[in-house]
């Protein structure tokens, strides 16, 4: 059961993330959208979605620093363990409680606005249920095993910051997981759960990036004055008035 829940389910997620994403671009660019529905309500968009993106970006943050950087090379700079698990309570929470306010300020505006609501898919309702299950469970681990101790303490930088990397250089020790709390299994779950789900939602406008607007042509605009107008007489239908 370690080895189907912390090695064959988080690849075949991974592998559903990544073949999922060249089918969706190869057959259904025109689905590649966030199906914005800015043009049917603004108020709430412009607080929700600038809470939980910049919250998000914290988050994210967050997880590479915790998850990638090993705990022997913020040592190397200087930074202690006191420092480090302080700096990532208080950012990390302070990032979460943004994330999960704007996520909840987004789904009451989807839920209460009638032309939002049309709009929404099941896709996205699906999406903002796992969103919000990872989210709930992050804020929990956090304060649960490092603020109150719930359980005892856990560092999770020796135990499921280290499955992770095995994990990613295909070295997998599940060991490490089945020994993470409750909490901390759940919220990997969920999470690669989400990563499975990611190509078949609006998530795929995050690999976007108006890049081609950096070298595309001026756009040219052709005077509408008399000066301008030409020998060449307007088509039936397009005669200037006034």
């Amino acid at each position: 059961m370690d080895v189907f829940l912390w090695v064959i389910v988080p690849y075949l997620c991974l592998a559903t993330f990544a073949v999922g994403h060249f089918w969706r671009y190869r057959y259904d660019k025109f689905g590649w959208t966030t199906r914005s529905s800015q043009l049917y309500e603004d108020r709430m968009l412009r607080i929700g979605s600038p809470l939980f993106h910049f919250g998000m970006l914290g988050v994210v943050g967050g997880h590479v620093i915790g998850l990638l950087v090993p705990e022997s090379w913020t040592d190397a700079i200087g930074v202690t363990t006191e420092m480090y698990h302080g700096a990532a309570i208080g950012g990390g929470l302070v990032a979460g409680v943004m994330t999960l306010v704007g996520l909840a300020i987004l789904i009451y505006r989807r839920r209460t606005v009638g032309p939002v609501f049309s709009a929404t898919t099941r896709m996205d309702k699906v999406m903002y249920a796992f969103l919000g299950v990872v989210i709930v469970l992050g804020m929990w681990n956090t304060i649960a095993g490092s603020v109150l101790s719930v359980g005892g303490h856990y560092d999770y930088r020796e135990g499921v910051s280290v499955w992770y990397r095995s994990f990613l250089a295909f070295q997998p020790q599940p060991d490490l997981m089945a020994d993470a709390p409750i909490g901390f299994q759940l919220h990997g779950l969920v999470a690669f759960g989400l990563f499975a789900l990611w190509p078949f939602t609006r998530l795929v406008h995050v690999f976007s990036a108006p890049v081609g607007y950096l070298t595309r042509p001026y756009i040219v605009y052709r005077s509408r004055d008399d000066a301008a107008l030409g020998s060449h007489a307007p088509r039936r239908g397009w005669d200037r008035v006034g």
